[in-house]
């Protein structure tokens, strides 16, 4: 996995500057998140390690499965295709993400919730974090019945855990000291 991580980096790098430079974030974003499903896919996978498959018949696979793609973002693919690095799209997309969110001074926020949080409780709950961080957060949500009730609330490598299991551990390393 670290591997793949540095692997990917100096693709991301180029993606990243390359869609900054077109004024392009979004798009870029948006097209690699397409592409690193594609690359992620059991049977494209298969298809990226048959060696029976030229570079060129993979190229046009990926593209017909991709969707639309600029010029720019072909070229990118026929790079990585070139020099057999279609399998580490997905540390690419998340590499890219991070340094768009970094450029665009959003921050990464994952909250887990004993129960589903309505969305005048996410909304309020995401302005509250904002102010608190003072950047646009990026939420993502998902459900944890293990935690008993309450959240526990991940931005970058501070933790908020306001959850019950959270509070019954404190109590008992309370009791036990």
């Amino acid at each position: 996995m670290a591997e793949n991580v540095t692997i990917a980096r100096p693709y991301a790098d180029a993606a990243f500057e390359l869609a900054r430079g077109a004024g392009a974030l979004g798009p870029w974003s948006e097209a690699l998140d397409r592409l690193a499903v594609v690359a992620a896919d059991s049977t494209m996978r298969a298809c990226i390690s048959d060696p029976k498959l030229t570079a060129g018949q993979l190229m046009q696979l990926v593209l017909d499965v991709a969707g639309t793609l600029s010029a720019e973002q072909q070229n990118f693919v026929r790079v990585l295709v070139d020099n057999e690095r279609l399998q580490v799209l997905p540390e690419i997309r998340d590499l890219f993400v991070a340094l768009k969110n970094e450029h665009e001074g959003v921050l990464e926020a994952d909250i887990a919730s004993a129960f589903p949080l309505d969305d005048a409780t996410l909304t309020s709950l995401k302005a509250d974090l904002e102010a608190r961080f003072k950047a646009k957060l990026n939420v993502q949500v998902h459900i944890d019945p293990a935690l008993i009730g309450g959240v526990r609330i991940a931005v970058g490598d501070e933790v908020i855990d306001a959850s019950v299991r959270g509070k019954l551990a404190n109590m008992a390393a309370a009791l036990k000291n």
